[in-house]
């Protein structure tokens, strides 16, 4: 078995879209802005974050909500410089809501939402420094 993505069930596909591709940099798999599905990878690694239009899987499984309430998910992401990576976000519209900031003494992390609001956290390992 292996991961190959987790997939966050969305309302707005459109803005997502640009959060993840546009925002964050991950590149798309297919290029379908409006959904109703897309892939995003990193630079390295396999596994991904693929979007899904909510409305549609709710057709398929037939119990899903209108919205989803809470914070249900954290996408993790691991980033070598994580000053020089939220200060780019920043050019590009991101808004942290902490950090760049130590976790423990092995992680510094940061944190951000997407436009549907499931949080992002970025890190930076310590440990591969050198």
């Amino acid at each position: 078995m292996e991961l190959a993505q987790v997939r966050l069930l969305v309302t707005d596909f459109p803005a997502c879209y640009r959060f993840y591709a546009e925002v964050l940099g991950l590149r798309p798999q297919s290029g379908a802005a409006d959904g109703p599905y897309e892939k995003f990878s990193p630079a390295a690694g396999s596994a991904g974050i693929a979007l899904q239009d909510r409305a549609m899987m709710a057709e398929v499984l037939g119990e899903l909500g209108d919205a989803a309430s809470g914070h249900r998910s954290l996408v993790v992401l691991r980033v070598d410089d994580l000053d020089g990576y939220c200060a780019d976000l920043a050019t590009r519209g991101a808004t942290l809501l902490h950090g760049p900031d130590h976790m423990t003494d092995r992680m510094r992390v940061a944190h951000l939402k997407d436009p549907e609001g499931n949080l992002v956290e970025l890190q930076e390992w310590l440990l591969l420094r050198g």
